[in-house]
């Protein structure tokens, strides 16, 4: 099944590296970064469980909980943290889902047969309070995720959900946002004084 933005991400109850949870009760009022790796022992999952503990403090501030998944055994990945967090010199204080089965990996397409039939693929999703999903992202197995990126686009759509603007290219925190298609221009005028008319259909203000 091939989930689309917008959809409400697959509730699940599976074991996990800090106990059993089930996502929808787990992730109460809290945006969730899901993630899945192909396997445990393998060098870039390796990195990236590195680089997710490394950013708890960044995914803490935009109240946003990572979860990650593999198709490996508790037991697997509680043996696998210990190297991940000798290697890459921090701790890792997620939970990893185990998904021996698959079952989880098939709600959510993480499996791609001409990938593996039974390694997940690098499948990210970004799932709001609502438990809707709100980003998908699919990097190959031979390629590391860009945390830079998924930290930015957290911060894009929690901005354009609490300001009610649309970002462009390349967009940070602090830089011009783009007032969307349904406000016009006059309501855009007298709610932002700095508004700038580009076009018609182009109109920027200050992120504020």
């Amino acid at each position: 099944m091939s989930l689309h933005l917008g959809d409400t991400a697959p509730n699940f109850t599976a074991d996990t590296t800090q106990g059993k949870i089930t996502l929808h009760d787990w992730s109460g009022d809290s945006w969730v970064f899901f993630f899945s790796h192909p396997a445990d022992f393998t060098p870039i999952c390796t990195t990236e469980m590195g680089m997710t503990a490394k950013h708890a403090a960044d995914f803490a501030a935009r109240n946003v909980k990572p979860l990650g998944l593999s198709t490996d055994t508790v037991e697997e990945h509680l043996k696998w943290v210990g190297d991940v967090d000798e290697t890459q010199h921090t701790e890792v204080n997620f939970p990893i889902v185990a998904d021996p089965d698959l079952e989880v990996a098939k709600a959510y397409d993480m499996i791609h047969p001409d990938a593996s039939t039974t390694a997940t693929v690098r499948s990210v999703f970004i799932i709001d309070p609502d438990n809707k999903v709100r980003l998908t992202m699919t990097y190959p197995m031979n390629v590391g995720r860009n945390f830079d990126e998924i930290i930015r686009v957290i911060d894009a759509l929690q901005t354009a959900d609490g300001k009610g603007v649309a970002l462009p290219a390349n967009w940070r925190p602090g830089d011009e946002a783009i007032v969307p298609l349904n406000v016009t221009t006059e309501d855009a005028q007298a709610k932002y004084p700095d508004l700038k008319v580009l076009k018609p259909y182009l109109r920027v203000t200050k992120d504020y």
